[in-house]
Parts: C-alpha cells; structure tokens; sequence
C-alpha cells in the first residue's frame, strides 16, 4: 500500500531551488565565537548599563544623546575602528521628570498613568472634573465644541489594530514549522503608506481640536491589564506644530474604575501634575556606527542594527537594550577574536525608531540613494518609506558596496531562525549557516516577510535587509512600550544564545566569496 511522506516545508524550499556549489562554512570558527559569546559574554552588562544606568531612551532626549555616546565609546573600546555619530534633521527632543495623578473625588486615590512622549507638561497641578469623548471618528468631535474647557477628558476611541495576538512564549517545534511555511499575502483595503498619512493627520487633527477647546488634559486606558500601563507617543516633536494639551496613557483597570463613576453620574474630579520639557536646542539626533575593517574586500560591507531609543514607560530592556546589547556583542566576539573578514562588518545603533524609523531611513538616503522628494507638504512629513512613490529610486555608489544588514528587534526571545523576505537565493545560503547553531535553538529559515522595523527602509531600497525570528516572551503580553519594559525582564540564557547566532551570520556574510543575493524589493 502505497504512504505519502510528508516533508518539512523548509525542506520542500530547498528541493524547489536550483542546485548550487555547497555554502563554505568555517566551522573551526564557528567554535571559537561559540565558545567566547558562552563563557566570556558581556551581554548583560551593555543591557544593564543601557537600561539601569542610562534609563529610558526617548529620542533627542539627554538620556538618548548619552546612550548614543556611550554606545560609541564602549565601541572604540572594544577596538573597532571609525565609531562616531551621525547626525540626520529630527526636531525637538523630550523628557520627562515627574508625574503624579489623583483622584480627588467622590473619594482620594492614586492612579498609576504616565504622559505620551512629545506632550506638554501641565505647569504645576492642575484640577478639573472629568467628561468622557467617545472617538470614533474625527467627525465625532463635532458635538464637544464648547464642552471641554477646564476638563480633564477621558479619551474612548474605537480603532482597529489595538489588541494584537501575542506570539508564543517560546516556539515549539511544531509551531517553527508552520511558521517556515509560506502564506500568500491577502488584499489590504488600504495602503500601508495611506494609513501612516490618515494616522498623522489624526494625530494633528485631535490635537489641535483639544487645545482650541482648552481641555485641561487627556487620559487613554493602557492597552495591557493588570495595572501595566503602555504608553508611546503623543503631541509633536516638529517645531511648530501643535502638540495638544497633556496627553496620558493609564491602568486600563483604573480607567475603567473612573469611566463606571461617569456612568453613575457622580461628579469626578481629578488632580494631574506632569514635569515634561522640550529640548529645542539641538534639532538633530544621532546614530551611532562603528567597523571591523575588512580586508580584500573592504570595500563591501555587511550591517548589523538595532535601534538604541526607546519610550519611557519602563527603561527600553526589551525595547531595544536588548537587540542592542546583541548587536554589540556579536562585534565584541568578533573583535575579541581578532577576525580579519574579506568585508568589511559595520555596526548601526539607530535611534527614531519608535517615531517611524527615521534614523534608519535618514541613513539608507545618505548612503544608498533616494527616490525625489515629494511636493505634497503631508507627503513630505512622512518619512521616506511611509511616502507614496515619487519617481524612481536613485542609487548612490555605496548602494552596489553593502552586501546585506542584519536586524534585531523583537524582545529578549532567542533567536530561532531568520525572516527571508522572499528572497529564495538567501533562504538555501541560510539553511547551511544554520546547521551548526540547531541546538543551540536557530533552525528555522522562512520565506514570509516581516514589516515594522529597522530593515525596512533597506528593503525599500532594493538592499538586502533580514530580520530574525525571535521567541515571544513576554514582549507583546507586558513589556512592549511599557512599565515592565526594565532589566530585570531581560533573559540572560537568550540573549548569549541570539550573540553566537549573530556573530555567525555576520562572519558568514563577510567571508563567503560572494555578496548576499538581492531579493525582490518593497512594492
């Protein structure tokens, strides 16, 4: 009787593609960063410097610009060669210093709440009575002109997105291979550039709505329960610009506690006091880079990034210390190793990140070209890869020179395989790299894309650019963007594992004789 056999999708990948000379691996030194990234690993001491010492890291804040000093030294250091910074235009930076929130009536209570990044302070205590908004819609605003001044004003907005499902804990084997499968994408009603425009215009829109009622304050629930509060970003960061009345994010049970007094009709009142400043005077932030130098090939580079700013809600452990700390350590064991790559390796710790990848794209278009800048004012606020086409993309002399950029950005998770973003030429090149990092955990190689960070405006631009697949952890159920975000979420165990698989990858791709094969680009 005849069985079927049932393969292994990311088998069925490689049996599909064209037979190739065997990828070369140099398996003498994958032992030698195995065995220094295992018994000699500095990662937790750059996380813990990153987060305890430095703290949060909002960017154009005083904490970002010495994260980005201490990034670059710490690197120099190590001895890699050229670690400097570069500038690219921003706008005005952001801290905060204090906050508290209380209610005051019907009975006395502390609430757990923090203000949106790029919001005003509210200049000393300020008191008011609280009125709920139900947005689900700019034109929902319409019947509160008029209503809100002196308020304090509990924000309901119907949006979707909000909520996402968390990716498991730790991948089981099953899980892994369903992942290595490839799912044809489905039809978006919208454009994913078309919404990044409608989201600014929202933004700008309600802000200056609040402030023209002069509104004392807004209040939005956290998005995770049990007291976590999860707060980005609000008000402005351009010069100019409206950034609205105090904005804050809260416990979503303590919401749900005032929005129940509301309902009941009781007259609730509510002191809010936030220390927030503005800095204005340097308009500029800053990404940190630094090199191996390379060899006979010097001239070609492979990239390794992670974005090094964070928001304030808890200190950037998981977003991103500890894709940095990685980044890091995988130069470091290099370095360490005194490795002569054909190529030369280039570390870039971005910042803007969490306000659209803006270091990350000012660097792709300083090095590696552009597409023409756009007209259109709203166009032109966008960042680069938000914006709709505008001509052809035009490709600078170091486009042809980098060979690939590797990304770290999704938690403290191991790493369990690499995003190929269709590019099948990369995916047989990284079933070979993986071989000897399987039981430390990597096996995985897929060919589905993955969007929302670092490696995107490389994409965009035709580059090679790869993302890896990382444990879940906790980083979509309680850390991500919030007061749990801090070291001691951080996991040691992971973090030297995704070192080794790192600085492998990197050695790999600077050593093999040829450059990383381009896959298709962005649409």
């Amino acid at each position: 009787m005849f069985r079927a056999t049932v393969l292994p999708s990311a088998l069925l990948v490689l049996l599909a593609l064209p037979l190739a000379a065997a990828e070369p691996i140099d398996l003498e030194m994958v032992s030698r960063i195995r065995d220094e990234g295992l018994h000699r690993s500095q990662v937790m001491k750059t996380a813990r410097h990153l987060t305890d010492e430095i703290g949060p890291r909002v960017t154009g804040s005083p904490q970002m610009k010495e994260a980005n000093e201490w990034t670059r030294k710490q690197l120099a250091d190590w001895g890699l060669a050229n670690a400097h910074l570069e500038a690219y235009p921003f706008g005005r930076g952001w801290s905060l210093s204090r906050v508290s929130v209380h209610l005051l009536r019907p009975y006395p209570l502390p609430l757990l709440a923090l203000p949106k990044a790029y919001t005003p302070g509210t200049g000393g205590p300020v008191r008011g009575t609280l009125t709920q908004v139900k947005i689900e819609s700019d034109e929902n605003l319409e019947p509160y002109k008029g209503k809100l001044a002196g308020k304090i004003v509990l924000l309901e907005i119907s949006e979707a997105g909000r909520g996402r499902e968390a990716d498991p804990r730790v991948y089981s084997a099953e899980e892994l291979d369903e992942l290595s499968r490839f799912e044809i994408p489905e039809e978006r009603d919208t454009d994913p550039r078309q919404r990044a425009l409608e989201r600014m215009r929202r933004r700008k829109l309600r802000n200056e709505f609040f402030s023209r009622e002069k509104a004392l304050a807004t209040i939005e629930a956290s998005s995770f329960p049990w007291g976590i509060v999860r707060v980005g970003g609000g008000g402005s960061f351009t010069p100019g610009e409206d950034p609205g009345p105090p904005a804050l994010g809260m416990a979503s049970e303590h919401y749900n506690q005032l929005a129940r007094l509301i309902e009941g009709d009781r007259e609730v009142e509510l002191e809010i006091d936030v220390q927030a400043r503005y800095h204005d005077d340097d308009l500029s932030s800053y990404n940190t880079l630094a090199e191996i130098p390379g060899t006979d090939r010097k001239g070609e580079v492979v990239m390794v990034g992670a974005h090094l700013d964070s928001w304030h809600a808890g200190t950037g452990a998981t977003d991103n210390a500890a894709g940095v700390a990685v980044a890091m350590e995988a130069v470091r064991i290099l370095r360490a190793l005194d490795v002569k790559p054909r190529r030369t390796i280039r570390i870039a710790l971005w910042s803007g990140e969490e306000q659209g990848m803006r270091g990350s794209s000012a660097y792709v278009a300083e090095h590696f070209g552009s597409r023409p800048e756009p007209e259109d004012p709203e166009q032109k606020a966008l960042v680069p890869y938000q914006r709709k086409p505008t001509g052809p993309f035009k490709p600078k002399p170091e486009h042809g020179r980098l060979s690939v950029y590797f990304n770290l950005d999704n938690g403290t998770g191991k790493i369990r395989g690499v995003y190929v973003e269709e590019n099948s030429a990369a995916a047989a090149i990284f079933e070979e790299w993986i071989r000897p990092l399987r039981d430390l955990g990597a096996t995985t190689v897929t060919m589905r894309r993955t969007m929302g960070t670092d490696h995107v405006p490389f994409l965009d631009a035709g580059l090679p650019g790869f993302q890896l697949i990382q444990d879940g952890m906790e980083y979509l159920t309680h850390t991500h963007h919030s007061t749990m975000d801090v070291y001691d979420h951080l996991d040691r165990e992971a973090l030297m594992q995704s070192s080794v698989v790192l600085a492998t990858f990197l050695y790999n791709a600077a050593t093999r004789p040829e450059k990383m094969p381009k896959g298709p680009a962005l649409p």
